[in-house]
């Protein structure tokens, strides 16, 4: 979602209030341009050193990262809680145990990922020609990161640039201050040279156009489809590259022979977790005619039981929504179906009184002339249409300007993956959704709008490189090559007859091809 702008002192300090009581809970500087230029040319310095550190070394230091996660998951997930609106279990399910996973696995993977590799020569007359592909660090790498998922979205990015060998400067949203901070400590965990690794605190506008003119070698961004576009526009006039990671209007296809309480329950965490703040949730459901009655019962049932508030004991599902403003898109979205004729199904209860909660809703009766449809509505409302066959489900979800997720319920695997082939998104799950964000191993990205690049994975670990082609002659005695200077009619139709004979129609014309090429090759031991 765009980053609102955070509340601000006279003294240019950035307060943070919990979401769900209205409390204060610290408040942290907001750092000048310069300040944050100085950072980048701190990070430019300090990176060739780190960089030149064995990859070993380097994983090291992210499993220093990991135990301190393992050993600070309470006070992280009470951060998280606290700063974000979520509850505890959430923050620990679906970012400190997806972060300690991801750090792992880098750790683990980093130097195969990094090894230099060999390519076999594409053909015989050219196998002289050795080349090796070896990945390059960018240099200093910028990240800028959300509200929802505070934590969990920065800490991977964070993880492979820094095993890849880049510094890092990292921005988190004006609205989850501290757990930037708590960022900062699991990072200084690893013992990290000074330089290379800094939290910055400045509005987003500010801060992305200072990184690009501060000359950082790449930036990763989470946030709006429209930031995306404008920081893709301010990134083209340095040709910086970018990585962008936008909104989502992700679809659910809900097959006849769905097992249909998996499926509701699936329905009801990835519609509702993060009180629906997810670019990768649930937000509109194409169910199947044959069992749409019983699964919007079903669905329904779930939703009305779910408890809405703020977590004191564990015994609450659903937290509050992270920013007031948040809060008036998603009225208005269902304000707006409701006035167009849809009806909302089922709802939850909900705390009276302060805190930013809502409760959480099932729509029927929905269309795509609906916002609520056809935009990221980023809150907990799920919209159900009924449909008569699987192929209107898939002509609907992908009806939309995003791709970022999809999913396919069935008990045939093999129609279920022959639907999710079909899903225009980045990444479609079979029987579930809202999950392989928490894989380290599958890349994170969408189609559309939803997105450029990937983060997660051995691709997304990609992102963190420059792949360098060294080619080598390893051929002795060579001085020239064939196409080389002097030219003349010889040169030409023996270059002439060595296409022939690697590619002419019949055998006649290859071998009269090589006898033509070989009466030339000599030409390359002479000086």
């Amino acid at each position: 979602m765009a980053p609102e702008m955070p509340e601000t002192t006279a003294r240019q300090e950035t307060i943070s209030v919990n979401p769900a009581s209205g409390e204060e809970l610290g408040r942290r500087p907001v750092n000048t341009v310069d300040e944050l230029c100085g950072l980048v040319e701190r990070a430019r310095q300090a990176q060739p050193g780190w960089a030149a550190v064995p990859v070993k070394q380097r994983a090291r230091a992210i499993l220093r990262v990991r135990r301190y996660l393992v050993d600070q998951a309470d006070e992280l997930a009470e951060t998280i809680s606290r700063d974000n609106g979520k509850t505890r279990l959430d923050a620990l399910a679906t970012e400190i145990l997806p972060a300690a996973m991801a750090a792992a696995y880098y750790a683990r993977h980093a130097q195969a990922f990094l090894k230099t590799r060999r390519l076999r020569p594409g053909n015989l007359f050219l196998a002289n020609k050795r080349s090796r592909i070896r990945r390059v660090p960018w240099g200093v790498i910028g990240v800028v990161s959300p509200w929802n998922y505070p934590f969990a979205i920065p800490f991977s990015e964070v993880a492979m640039a820094l095993l890849a060998g880049n510094a890092v400067i990292l921005k988190v949203a004006g609205q989850t201050q501290m757990v930037g901070g708590a960022l900062e400590r699991t990072f200084q965990a690893a013992g990290l040279p000074e330089g290379i690794f800094a939290h910055v605190n400045l509005p987003g506008h500010l801060a992305c156009d200072a990184l690009f003119e501060a000359g950082i070698d790449k930036l990763f961004f989470t946030g709006s489809t429209a930031v995306g576009k404008q920081l893709m526009a301010k990134a083209a006039e340095t040709l910086t590259p970018v990585c962008l990671e936008l909104g989502g209007n992700d679809a659910m296809l809900v097959c006849p022979d769905a097992d249909l309480e998996r499926t509701a329950a699936g329905a009801v965490w990835a519609g509702m977790q993060n009180a629906g703040q997810s670019c990768g949730g649930v937000e509109r459901i194409y169910v199947h005619a044959e069992v749409y009655e019983p699964f919007v019962e079903l669905l329904a049932r779930k939703v009305r039981s779910l408890r809405v508030g703020a977590d004191r004991d564990h015994h609450v599902d659903v937290g509050a929504v992270t920013t007031r403003k948040q809060m008036e898109t998603i009225r208005r979205h269902v304000d707006d179906a409701v006035a167009r004729g849809a009806s909302i199904y089922a709802e939850s209860d909900c705390p009276a009184g302060g805190g930013n909660f809502l409760p959480a809703m099932v729509l029927t009766g929905v269309d795509h002339s609906m916002p609520v449809m056809r935009e990221e509505t980023f809150g907990p409302v799920v919209g159900v249409m009924k449909v008569q066959s699987m192929d209107e489900a898939v002509e609907l979800a992908n009806d939309s300007n995003l791709g970022l997720t999809g999913s396919v319920w069935s008990k045939n695997r093999r129609t279920a993956r022959r639907l999710a082939e079909r899903i225009q998104a980045g990444v479609v799950t079979i029987n579930d959704h809202l999950m392989s964000h928490g894989l380290a191993e599958t890349p994170w990205g969408g189609f559309k709008e939803s997105g450029l690049g990937r983060t997660h994975g051995r691709i997304g670990f990609d992102e963190m490189t420059q792949p360098q082609c060294i080619v080598d002659d390893v051929m002795p005695g060579v001085k020239r090559n064939l196409w080389w200077y002097p030219h003349g009619p010889a040169v030409y139709h023996g270059l002439r007859g060595l296409l022939e004979a690697l590619y002419g129609p019949t055998l006649r014309r290859r071998l009269a091809g090589l006898g033509r090429a070989l009466k030339i090759l000599p030409r390359i031991f002479r000086p």
